[in-house]
């Protein structure tokens, strides 16, 4: 007789709006008792999830679930590297890019169906400056919002769109030395993303061509571009073109070295970390097994459409509300430069 698959899920009863115990709750209609044994575990503090799943590894099981937000899928994938436990993923969170690169089902019953029929296949993951992620890492513009994300206290969609359109227009691009397979050249850049998986989440597409089975991971490096371009480059976010754009410059690589002037934060999966002037990223080839989704069909994946509404919305008034202030501040300046004038005429009119 064939020994029961052993499966254990570790929640985070705090990541998204999505109530947990529901998707406890239809556990048992998916996993069948003669084919898989399963417990469950909630997290209790930040970084639980990853003891959590080193106990998994410890305890035999052959696959560990991460139900959660993408921190919490960073969370178990990072203690399941070069393991026997393969990684499973009920998405939770906002932004959920892991599971929307592999096509895993947003609701729990779809995602409860592609665990059960357990399909397992080695993916890559990356390292920056020795930490792992497993979708992308980043400097610059991606890397602030994360950290200001973090900060805001407050989770979900919306809050990160804040994040977003807040600093947008008031961010100044940095200038950056980056060293891969021989080559070195001077950038300056509004972000260079890192990527093993082809999004950040929210179906945002930083890397529409990337793969997780390749070997090699995809740069896009984003050089500064003028406010009125700025919607442009969102579109071509959410339509899965920005590697057209004419201010985006991409390239792959297994290893790759950045040099900048300061230190500041990165982001690893959109989690902040404070690092120093020095950066190294690497790929790591078939390192962690994944629960994957036989059945996707990546051309048929749905674009976020009203979500990519509402922000493209936002950005085209923010862009025309500091077109109007150039004009009244121009308005303004040249009232200012007659008034000047007048007065002068007046002067020198009262001394004849």
């Amino acid at each position: 007789m064939k020994a029961k698959k052993k499966v254990r899920f570790i929640i985070n009863p705090i990541s998204g709006t999505r109530s947990k115990e529901a998707i406890v709750e239809q556990i048992p209609q998916h996993l069948d008792s003669s084919r898989f044994e399963y417990d469950i575990i909630y997290t209790q503090y930040a970084g639980h999830a990853s003891v959590l799943a080193k106990e998994a590894v410890a305890d035999g099981i052959d696959v560990a679930v991460a139900v959660g937000g993408d921190g919490t899928v960073n969370e178990v994938a990072r203690s399941l590297v070069h393991t026997q436990t393969a990684l499973g993923i009920i998405p939770c969170g906002s932004g959920n890019g892991l599971a929307r690169h592999l096509s895993i089902p947003l609701n729990a019953t779809g995602a409860l169906e592609i665990l059960a029929e357990c399909n397992i296949k080695l993916f890559d993951y990356g390292k920056i400056n020795g930490q792992p992620f497993f979708c992308t890492c980043g400097i610059g513009f991606d890397a602030s919002i994360s950290k200001k994300f973090a900060e805001a206290g407050k989770r979900g969609l919306l809050t990160y769109v804040d994040s977003t359109l807040k600093s947008w227009f008031s961010y100044k691009p940095e200038t950056y030395h980056i060293r891969f397979d021989g080559e070195e050249q001077t950038n300056e850049a509004f972000l260079i993303a890192c990527a093993n998986a082809n999004q950040y989440g929210n179906n945002a597409y930083i890397a529409p061509s990337a793969s997780m089975s390749d070997g090699l991971m995809d740069v896009s490096i984003l050089e500064p571009f003028n406010m009125l371009e700025a919607a442009q480059v969102l579109l071509q976010l959410f339509n899965k073109t920005i590697d057209k754009n004419s201010h985006i410059r991409t390239f792959q690589c297994r290893q790759l070295h950045i040099s900048r002037e300061k230190e500041g934060v990165v982001h690893f999966d959109g989690e902040p970390m404070e690092c120093g002037k020095e950066i190294d990223v690497e790929l790591i080839h078939k390192g962690i097994s994944v629960v994957k989704n036989v059945h996707a069909n990546k051309s048929s994946q749905p674009v976020l459409k009203n979500i990519f509404a509402d922000i493209y919305m936002n950005m085209s008034h923010e862009v025309e509300r500091l077109r109007e202030n150039i004009y009244e501040d121009i308005r303004q300046t040249g009232t200012h430069i007659r008034n000047i004038n007048t007065d002068l005429m007046n002067k020198l009119s009262n001394k004849k």
